[in-house]
């Protein structure tokens, strides 16, 4: 028999339909049907006749017409709202959106799986798990793990050991011991009182990726969950039901209590939660449509004898969902996959601009840069030459101005590799702590099955990933701020040798004039956002919790930065793309070409001024989906293999950052190039 949940005033009702030939109207007329008689006053209606309404989809939010048959267009159990003529639209029933959720109804289920064993997730998998490519299971040495780390906590409720966390308070109260009969309130307690964010949701990318760190880090079995919560918690994940968690609250220590906190909440049927089924409901109606149930955090039934009485010992389960610093890393995950590709495309977009400019490439000999082998300096050098004019690579401009009388560059294009590589090495050390906080255990108590006890530590302490994300922001802000000097130089004819802000009849067209305000205005956003977090601490929980990292403000704002320096590059890129326009018929190398195809296959020429918001947001995401590294990239791997050995002395680790980066790839036959 179908079945319908109903949003009406408030309240969730579970609508059952024996007959699917039915109508929408029918389906909302039974729902205010129901919500009257469980009402004392009947809602304030005389009867259902009374009540006029309109019917909407939870997902999506459509309106529905009356008349059409339910089987026509409803799924089975699929979430509707009932709205009630001269009410508002229910104002909880999507307490907040996050960004772009009109996304996300394309969510399909994946097929594929990752293993986890809390020992080797990478950044790009952690994404990956983001964005729905994957789900979970875990390895049988994890289950093992996982199930020893639980019998200790067994043992620690049955001989009544005082633990911290375990069978006392927390935090202030952590001298405060709990009686056995209410370890279960405890539990639930804890869980709903540390549910105290703020803000907007996290997207269900972010959530899904805070979920799947939460599983890797308990998979680690040092975190005394069981193993049937735990696979219920894997079950919620791979099902796509992740919690409502608001995006501010936590101070990063001890752990990301408040946001773990609501994903937890969630899990245990209470607070809001998102499904591409239902979108956002009330979480025990978005586990019961997918077959879940509630995490119960009950006591579990342990027999032992004492005093000649079999008492039940509960084991708890609420600290061990919640302490940690996967809201920071999680957070952090995303930050340094983005700044990653963007750096790899800056490179691009500044050789191109080196190319408008009729720069010279004798600033990336290999030489100079040999003889100071900053490992991202030498990379960037290499990405310069093997895009830029050679014998590889003849360019047409760079031929037109092969005898002209400059000598060097400004230090915007002539110290791109010293620059731009400094970014990269911050990106590669970012990388390494961020991987390495993945695979950590960050719990308090941290159970020891090989000792049989539980020691109280502070691995909940977010100080290594909130320091290297700020200092993430700080190094990939400079690809902006360089950036926008480049920006600068295309627009002013003085510097440029082209019209002025890139548009012919300036005056009554403006040109790139206003886009380059705009690039200024990010890097003056992120001069700001770059100041650190974690130099700041607050002490909470009653000077328990004296020193905090401040993280997840690290980690918010460094994605903002990236953001913004993402946006900075897109405004180059077309203003670049725009200057080649005044220099053909020439054409620069085949690499630079094939990114002027692919800018120019979503932004047409700018011939007289119209809306450009929308053609920096396509060259945007552009940058975001690495289309442009995907275009030049097979050309940098074709000259690197015919280049390595150079006959010239290169730094042992000058190639180190691609192969923390590089993307696998198809090189094209040399008949393509």
């Amino acid at each position: 028999m179908p079945r319908y949940t109903v949003h009406v005033r408030g309240e969730w009702l579970a609508v059952p339909c024996g007959d699917a030939q039915l109508t929408v109207g029918w389906l909302g007329r039974e729902a205010v049907r129901r919500y009257i008689k469980n009402k004392p006053d009947n809602g304030g209606f005389a009867s259902v006749d009374d009540v006029r309404f309109l019917v909407r989809r939870c997902k999506g939010l459509g309106l529905l017409d009356n008349e059409d048959p339910l089987d026509v267009a409803l799924e089975d159990n699929e979430f509707v709202e009932v709205v009630i003529e001269g009410d508002a639209m229910s104002p909880d029933f999507i307490p907040s959106q996050p960004e772009g959720v009109y996304l996300y109804s394309k969510y399909r289920e994946p097929e594929k799986y990752i293993a986890l064993d809390g020992d080797s997730l990478t950044t790009e998998d952690l994404v990956n798990l983001g964005k729905g490519r994957y789900k979970i299971k875990l390895t049988p040495i994890a289950e093992k793990k996982v199930q020893k780390s639980r019998e200790v906590i067994d043992s620690i409720i049955k001989e009544r050991t005082v633990v911290y966390g375990i069978t006392t308070g927390f935090g202030k109260f952590a001298r405060t011991v709990i009686p056995i009969n209410k370890l279960e309130e405890l539990q639930f307690n804890l869980v709903r009182s540390h549910s105290s964010g703020v803000g907007k949701p996290l997207s269900p990318e972010r959530c899904r990726m805070l979920l799947a760190l939460r599983i890797n880090v308990l998979a680690k079995g040092y975190s005394g969950i069981s193993l049937e919560t735990l696979k219920q918690v894997i079950e919620a994940f791979n099902a796509s039901c992740l919690s409502y968690v608001p995006e501010k609250g936590t101070v990063g220590a001890s752990g990301d209590l408040a946001p773990l906190s609501h994903l937890a909440l969630g899990l245990i049927g209470e607070g809001k939660m998102w499904s591409p089924k239902s979108g956002w409901a009330d979480a025990k109606y978005v586990l019961e449509a997918h077959g879940l149930k509630p995490i119960v955090l009950k006591p579990k039934e342990v027999c032992y004898k004492e005093n000649s009485r079999n008492l039940l010992s509960p084991a708890p389960k609420g600290l061990a969902l919640i302490n940690g610093t996967q809201m920071i890393t999680s957070l952090g995950c995303e930050a340094v996959e983005r700044a990653s590709a963007i750096a790899r495309q800056a490179d691009i977009v500044a050789a191109l601009t080196l190319e408008v400019l009729k720069g010279t490439t004798r600033a990336f000999d290999t030489d100079i840069h040999a003889v100071r082998p900053h490992p991202g300096q030498i990379e960037v050098a290499f990405r310069f030459r093997s895009l830029l004019d050679s014998d590889h690579h003849p360019s047409e401009i760079a031929e037109s101005h092969r005898f002209c009388d400059r000598v060097q560059d400004a230090y915007t294009l002539r110290c791109c590799p010293q620059v731009h590589g400094v970014a990269n090495d911050t990106i590669a050390f970012v990388k390494n702590v961020i991987t390495t906080e993945l695979n950590s255990a960050t719990d308090n108590p941290m159970v020891f099955a090989s000792r049989g006890e539980t020691i109280s530590g502070g691995n909940f302490h977010g100080e290594y990933p909130a320091k290297a994300l700020d200092y993430l922001a700080i190094g990939v802000h400079e690809l902006a701020a360089i950036s926008e000097r480049r920006i600068e130089r295309l627009c002013n004819p003085s510097l440029s040798e082209l019209p002025a802000f890139l548009v012919a009849e300036g005056g009554l067209n403006s040109g790139f004039m206003i886009a380059h305000c705009t690039a200024a205005a990010l890097v003056s956003e992120n001069k700001a956002l770059c100041h650190p977090s974690s130099v700041d601490s607050l002490s909470t929980s009653a000077a328990t919790e004296d020193h905090v990292s401040m993280g997840g403000w690290a980690a918010r704002k460094a994605l903002r930065v990236i953001e913004h320096v993402e946006q900075v590059l897109a405004i180059e890129l077309l203003a670049a793309c725009q200057g080649i326009e005044f220099l053909r018929p020439l054409k620069t190398t085949t690499p630079l070409e094939k990114v002027y195809d692919l800018v120019r296959s979503v932004v047409r020429p700018w011939i007289k001024d119209r809306f450009m918001a929308p053609d920096i947001e396509a060259v945007h995401r552009l940058l975001v989906e690495q289309k442009v590294w995907d275009v030049a990239s097979p050309y940098i791997e074709k000259y690197k293999m015919e280049h390595i050995p150079e006959s010239r002395p290169v730094s042992p680790t000058a190639f180190s950052l691609e192969s923390l980066h590089r993307k696998s790839s198809i090189i094209p036959e040399s008949g393509d190039l």
